[in-house]
C-alpha cells in the first residue's frame, strides 16, 4: 500500500519574501481557489515573516493579517487554512485572532537549538484547542541527534507535528535521510515534516528522501515561489512522490493549473537558481540576505561570494542582518590593507 501524505503549501506565505511582501488580497484569493480546486491538503497564508511581522525592519506587508486570513478562509472549501509565527514577532494576541479567522493548523518556528522558544506559543494553542506544529530552522546548524533532542522538546510543549526547515537549502539527500531519521525514531507518537529550498536544486530530491526517511508531511509552493532560488517546487514534487511509491491525494491537472496561475498573477518570474543563491546555499546561509549583501558589498567593492561564506563560517541566522555590515566593512578594511601593503 502507498503511504499517504499530507502536503503543506505555503505559497502565499513563503513567497511574499520574493515580492518584499506585497502580494494583494486578489492575488490571494485567486490562488487560493486555484490551490482548494487541486485539494492541496494545507494553504497557509501570511506575511513571509509570519505573524505580526509586517513592520519597517522586515518590510511592510500589502495587507493586514486579518485581511489575509480572512480572505484566503473564504476561498478555502476543501483544504484547510494555515498560517506560520516566529516568536519575537507573533504573540499570542496574534494567535488569537487567527484563531477567530478559522485558522486550522498553526506553525511556529524556531532555530534549530531554541526549541524552549516556542513553549509558551505551542501551550497556548494546545490550551486553545488549536492544531500547533513546531518547526526548527537552519536545520543544517545541528547534528541529526541535537534536532532530535530538540523536536521530543516541542513534541512535550504540545507540537502535534514537528519537523525542520532546510532554511538555506544547504542539504543533500543523505542529510536529510539522517535528520530525518533521527527524528521519526525520537518522536513516534506525531508526524514529522520537511520544508526544504532549492539552492542546490536539491530541494525535489531532498524532499523524496525526507518521505522515505518517514516524514509525513513535506511542503512545496507553486513553481517554487519563495526567496532566492526559491522553495520545492510543489508541481513538480506531487507527481515525483507520487511515483517514488507515496499518495497525496491532490488532483495533478488542477494542481498544474494553479502553477500556471501563480506564475502569471504571484510572481514577476520564477525563482532561478542563480550564482547568490548557489554560494549561500553552500555556505549555509539563510537566502533572505541576498539582497542585503550583493547591496553592501557592491558598495564596498567587497566580493559578495565572500562575505557569504564568511556570513557562514559566523553562523549567522535571520535577524542577524546587521552582521553583514561587519562582514563587509571587515574584508574592506583587509582588501584596503594589503591594497596599501
Amino acid at each position: 500500500m502507498k503511504k499517504q501524505l499530507v502536503i503543506h503549501d505555503p505559497t502565499l506565505r513563503d513567497g511574499q519574501h520574493a515580492v518584499r511582501h506585497q502580494l494583494g488580497l486578489t492575488a490571494l484569493r485567486r490562488y487560493a481557489e486555484a490551490a482548494d480546486a487541486a485539494r492541496i491538503p494545507v494553504v497557509e497564508v501570511g506575511h513571509g515573516n509570519g505573524l505580526g511581522a509586517s513592520s519597517l525592519q522586515v518590510g511592510l506587508a500589502a495587507a493586514t493579517d486579518d485581511a489575509m486570513l480572512s480572505t484566503v478562509r473564504e476561498a478555502l472549501r476543501h483544504s484547510r487554512l494555515g498560517t506560520f509565527m516566529l516568536p519575537g514577532w507573533g504573540t499570542s494576541d496574534d494567535l488569537r485572532r487567527a484563531i477567530a479567522h478559522g485558522v486550522d493548523v498553526f506553525r511556529v518556528g524556531v532555530h534549530a537549538t531554541e526549541a524552549s522558544l516556542a513553549e509558551h506559543h505551542l501551550g497556548f494553542l494546545r490550551d486553545a484547542g488549536a492544531e500547533a506544529h513546531c518547526v526548527l530552522m537552519m536545520s543544517h546548524m545541528a547534528s541529526p541527534d541535537e534536532l532530535a533532542e530538540q523536536a521530543a522538546r516541542a513534541v512535550g510543549y504540545g507540537a502535534q507535528a514537528v519537523g525542520i526547515m532546510d532554511s538555506a537549502g544547504h542539504f543533500l539527500p543523505p542529510d536529510v535521510t539522517a535528520r530525518i531519521g533521527a527524528i521519526v525514531e525520537a518522536v513516534d507518537t506525531v508526524p514529522v515534516i520537511f520544508h526544504g529550498h532549492n539552492n542546490l536544486g536539491m530541494a525535489v530530491a531532498n524532499s523524496v528522501a525526507a518521505a522515505e526517511a518517514g516524514a509525513l508531511i513535506i511542503d512545496g509552493c507553486a513553481r517554487g515561489f519563495g526567496a532566492g532560488a526559491g522553495n520545492t517546487q510543489l508541481e513538480v514534487l506531487v507527481p515525483v512522490l507520487e511515483r517514488s511509491g507515496f499518495t497525496t491525494g491532490i488532483d495533478l491537472y488542477a494542481l498544474l493549473d494553479a502553477a500556471e496561475l501563480a506564475e502569471r498573477e504571484l510572481m514577476p518570474a520564477p525563482p532561478v537558481t542563480a550564482s547568490m543563491s548557489i554560494v549561500s546555499g553552500l555556505a549555509g546561509v539563510f537566502s533572505g540576505f541576498k539582497h542585503r549583501v550583493v547591496e553592501l558589498s557592491g558598495a564596498a567593492g567587497v566580493d559578495p561570494r565572500e562575505v557569504f561564506f564568511e556570513l557562514g563560517r559566523r553562523q549567522a541566522i535571520a535577524g542577524q542582518e546587521d552582521l553583514i555590515v561587519d562582514v563587509v566593512a571587515e574584508l574592506s578594511g583587509r582588501r584596503t590593507a594589503a591594497d596599501e601593503a
